[in-house]
């Protein structure tokens, strides 16, 4: 999540759209050679949905959920339909509310992430925490999520309470990489533009939000450029979706990224720009 990027759209209804499903038969899902986790390709669909009971009915080759409330039989439904599975937790930020909370060292955690109660960010300098999410890791495993998606890698460029600089960032992104793929996962680069060039080897693919919003979607071109997908997000509020598609699909798609327009508490709405 865009901690301080995002405004407040106010209430949000839930909703489904299965608009712009392809058959997920034609997607990339074997290993890449000398690699033992999933690489996507530049033409993957896919849906994200956080919040809410899984929608399993999407014709897309890959669903990204939330790792702490999905359990292990929803995943392996999602598999028996044919579905990668990416499992999405933070790994910059505490939150109150995991199972996990009490186990981060106080002086680790640091000032709230603006427009998400109960959040503050860690220090990812700090052992204890990168031991914790080890164990988030060896959770996706045993859940078998196929890959990972961490949140707020970009402490370093927010008011995290800590002096995290650039290189900081880059060490932690570069550990959550290597232990993933130690793992066997696949694990995506959440946003962090600034440090792509420095971190496109080591990612398989990337997730942004908002990128039109901010005017920020060149610096996601070297993904495109090696053939890495962008998985990207629009927020709108209900009623506004199709506005919303018709401000961003045709540069979207011209870019090369795989652009859904959803709601900002990531239910199981949907709209693809393709």
């Amino acid at each position: 999540m865009r901690p301080g990027a995002w405004l407040v759209f106010g209430a949000i209804t839930a909703a489904t759209s299965a608009c712009g499903g392809s058959d997920a038969g034609s997607e990339a899902e074997a290993e890449s050679e000398g690699e033992s986790w999933w690489t996507p390709d530049s033409n993957t669909t896919w849906q994200w949905q956080l919040t809410g009971a899984i929608d399993t009915s999407f014709d897309v080759a890959m669903y990204d959920i939330d790792l702490f409330d999905s359990t292990q039989d929803a995943i392996a439904a999602l598999h028996d339909a044919g579905r990668i599975v990416i499992c999405y937790f933070s790994a910059g930020s505490w939150e109150d509310w995991r199972n996990d909370a009490s186990q981060f060292p106080d002086a680790a955690i640091g000032n709230d992430l603006d427009g998400w109660p109960g959040e503050r960010w860690l220090d990812v300098r700090d052992e204890r925490v990168r031991g914790i999410l080890q164990a988030r890791l060896d959770e996706a495993v045993t859940k078998t999520c196929d890959g990972v998606e961490p949140d707020n890698v970009d402490g370093y460029a927010n008011d995290s309470g800590f002096d995290l600089t650039g290189d900081d960032q880059l060490d932690f992104n570069r550990f959550l990489s290597e232990e993933a793929h130690a793992r066997g996962l696949s694990i995506g680069l959440k946003n962090d533009l600034a440090q792509i060039p420095d971190l496109l080897d080591a990612f398989d693919w990337s997730l942004d939000e908002e990128c039109f919003l901010f005017d920020e979607c060149d610096a996601l071109a070297p993904f495109i450029d090696a053939g890495k997908p962008v998985f990207q997000t629009e927020y709108a509020d209900v009623g506004e979706e199709n506005a919303r598609a018709d401000d961003v699909c045709a540069d979207a798609n011209a870019r090369g990224l795989e652009t859904l327009i959803k709601h900002l508490e990531l239910d199981a709405y949907r709209l693809a720009c393709r």
